[in-house]
């Protein structure tokens, strides 16, 4: 389904960071209430999150999306040793593992099929596709989408200076949660 946009004016507050400005309106699929749905019920965890670290997460999800992988993994490494101490910080230690060791196997051109890394099942709680173990065809792939889904999230919500750029990849990640709507039952 493509999104439609309709400029309504003057908005009250960003959805996001609860700014004033001039945002459009958009009419929304499943796959875009779904992530909505997952903006929301992360925000609750990430609500003292520092903005440097807030950046770090931003810079890694970027760096990641535009193939600039030896950067994606030193922000990752970076972003590691600054996450406060938090419910959801274990999962968003576990993405940032999961996006570095992802770009490492990229910059080696090796197979991601046996990625070590992955969410236990208490960060499952934080990720945006927790699917039976039967509707999983490839575990490495859903793992890094965990990874950046979340990334992607964690750092809309809590980066302003991000917040612009952030939303210009909204459709990609629309796009990977529409890829698993059939698995999720949606």
């Amino acid at each position: 389904m493509q999104v439609r946009w309709v400029f309504a004016g003057p908005a009250p507050k960003s959805p996001h960071n609860g700014k004033a400005g001039i945002h459009p309106v958009r009419r929304v699929n499943a796959m875009e209430q779904y992530l909505d749905a997952y903006i929301e019920r992360t925000r609750t965890h990430v609500t003292r999150f520092p903005l440097s670290a807030a950046h770090e997460l931003a810079s890694a999800f970027l760096a990641f999306k535009y193939g600039l992988y030896e950067n994606a993994i030193r922000e990752c490494t970076h972003a590691l040793s600054i996450i406060p101490d938090s419910a959801i910080a274990p999962a968003l230690k576990t993405a940032l593992l999961i996006l570095r060791a992802n770009a490492m196997y990229r910059i080696n051109a090796q197979e991601t099929a046996d990625l070590a890394v992955r969410f236990s099942q208490d960060e499952q709680a934080f990720v945006p596709l927790a699917l039976p173990p039967a509707a999983i065809e490839d575990a490495a792939t859903l793992a890094l989408d965990n990874a950046l889904i979340c990334l992607y999230v964690v750092a809309l919500i809590t980066s302003p200076n991000d917040e612009e750029t952030l939303e210009e990849h909204r459709e990609m990640i629309v796009g990977i949660l529409r890829d698993y709507k059939r698995a999720m039952g949606l």
